[in-house]
């Protein structure tokens, strides 16, 4: 989606009547829009901005902006800059929420704390990653600090590869947790094959635009990229 409007930003679209209209109308025009500029793409949602005419547009979970009118579209980050905040941003923290929410977690590893929950991180991680290895070694920490983590398996390196073998062998082993506790720390675990997520992981990181390890998500959607030690993801996570 991003290619196909990344030549489009702030180009006129096609003709469309310019009266003031009512919000079902306008979004049936921007709807009318993004079908053809990307035929067959799905518009999950259209809503206004602070801008006056301009609407959020949620297109196969990005974001793009488009004119009530129709005339122009734009892709990027939409500041408020009173409030140093990008009002982007939060719309994406709000789909990342949605979709991770509704995440079956029999397809994850997940590492429970022993008390009480007090955070909940969801990271995409690479067995091969050495700031995911670095991240991984504080786990007991996380966990006494009331963190639970939620693992996705991201091998960068793709299918048939080392990484992804690795990944698989993990998921399959007889306790996961451990076993891969085990190949972070360089261990060669034996030959597995069995049904696995890894390729359901790989595609959900394309989804969501992940494009390192270890990525991290909050429960409420923030993104925290690249390795945070324990004291930080925990004033992170309580910073809100």
């Amino acid at each position: 989606m991003i290619r196909i409007f990344g030549a489009l930003l702030l180009l006129p679209l096609f003709a469309l009547p310019l009266a003031a209209v009512a919000m079902e109308d306008v979004e049936e025009r921007i709807r009318d829009v993004v079908a053809g500029l990307a035929p067959g793409a799905q518009v999950d949602r259209v809503a206004e901005t602070p801008v006056e005419g301009l609407y959020s547009v949620v297109v196969g979970g990005e974001v793009v902006y488009v004119t009530g009118d129709g005339d122009y579209l734009l892709q990027g980050e939409l500041v408020d800059i009173d409030a140093q905040r990008s009002l982007t941003e939060e719309l994406r923290a709000g789909i990342r929420e949605e979709r991770l929410a509704g995440l079956d977690e029999s397809g994850m590893l997940i590492y429970e704390p022993g008390g009480a929950v007090r955070h909940e991180v969801t990271v995409f991680t690479d067995i091969d990653c050495p700031y995911c290895r670095r991240f991984h070694a504080h786990m007991d920490e996380l966990l006494e600090r009331g963190i639970r983590v939620r693992y996705l398996l991201m091998p960068r390196a793709g299918r048939d590869s080392a990484s992804y073998d690795k990944a698989v062998n993990a998921w399959c082993a007889e306790d996961p947790q451990t076993a891969l506790t085990r190949a972070k720390q360089g261990e060669r675990l034996p030959e597995q094959d069995c049904d696995h997520p890894v390729d359901e992981h790989l595609r959900l990181a394309r989804e969501l635009g992940v494009r390192g390890t270890p990525t991290l998500y909050t429960d409420e959607g923030r993104m925290l990229s690249g390795y945070h030690a324990p004291d930080e993801l925990e004033a992170a996570l309580d910073g809100g």
